[in-house]
């Protein structure tokens, strides 16, 4: 499984969360305490705001440990919203494509877990995809699939959490009709530049580790605590959504149903 952070609040330098930190996302890369694999080497990525509406984007398919890049860009890169992952791949390519977070507009996405038996229904999945955002789909994840089709449905007027919450149970449903038995496990995270949905949920009762930890000048949610200050970090509870918006973090119930055969 990977491990991300999602950071909101008076602006920082990346590296203050992704490199500095005791339990940093890049010592995550190599000594992850909470997931089912400690090393997280498939890759990395980071995602940020700045003065444009359009987030910046540096992927790459080095492990995170090992890329001289990635910290002098998390020295120099300030940002009031930001995203961080690195990836343990989960039966597709390890290519940048592939690595998170995605942007497309505005919007910033990034994903831990996995659509059980994906690909027997991935064809069938990606062909609810529009044609209007199929061409955006540059990578083979499951991720990239479910961001593409929750933007699909923000586009005709869904919120962030509802649009979340109709992908996965359109997943959940193919993966009914074809019988498997894997479950659906996600932990996610969405932005638009001034808002963050994050949703901790599963069809088992193992979904992802997520915490929140709200400073008094900002807000992080993490796969993992990325510091010793281990009271801040409270976890998210199971099936829940937080949203987090001018330092305001509300969270709320995250249901995920299935949906009406066709």
């Amino acid at each position: 499984m990977c491990r991300f952070l999602a950071y909101s609040g008076v602006p920082v330098f990346l590296e203050d969360f992704v490199a500095s930190p005791c339990h940093s996302l890049i010592h995550q890369s190599l000594h992850a305490e909470e997931s089912k694999t400690g090393t997280n080497g498939d890759g990395f990525g980071v995602g940020w705001y700045g003065e444009k509406p359009e987030p910046g984007q540096y992927r790459e398919v080095r492990p995170a440990w090992s890329d001289e890049n990635l910290l002098s860009i998390a020295r120099q890169v300030r940002s009031h919203l930001f995203f961080a992952h690195v990836r343990a791949a989960t039966g597709t390519a390890t290519t940048r494509a592939n690595c998170h977070p995605f942007v497309h507009g505005r919007h910033l996405f990034m994903h831990n877990g996995q659509i059980g038996g994906y690909a027997l229904i991935r064809r069938k999945l990606e062909s609810l995809i529009p044609d209007s955002l199929y061409a955006a789909r540059v990578g083979t994840t499951d991720s990239e699939a479910i961001f593409l089709l929750a933007l699909a449905r923000m586009a005709d007027g869904y919120s962030p959490g509802e649009a979340l919450a109709w992908t996965l149970g359109e997943a959940l449903t193919l993966m009914q009709a074809a019988g498997i038995r894997e479950p659906l496990r996600c932990a996610a995270a969405l932005a638009d530049g001034e808002t963050i949905h994050a949703v901790r949920w599963s069809s088992d009762t193992r979904p992802p580790t997520l915490y929140i930890c709200d400073r008094s000048d900002s807000i992080v949610v993490a796969s993992e605590p990325v510091d010793a200050a281990r009271d801040c970090w409270q976890a998210l509870g199971c099936n829940s959504m937080v949203q987090l918006k001018a330092g305001a973090i509300t969270v709320s119930p995250f249901e995920v149903g299935l949906r009406q055969a066709a």
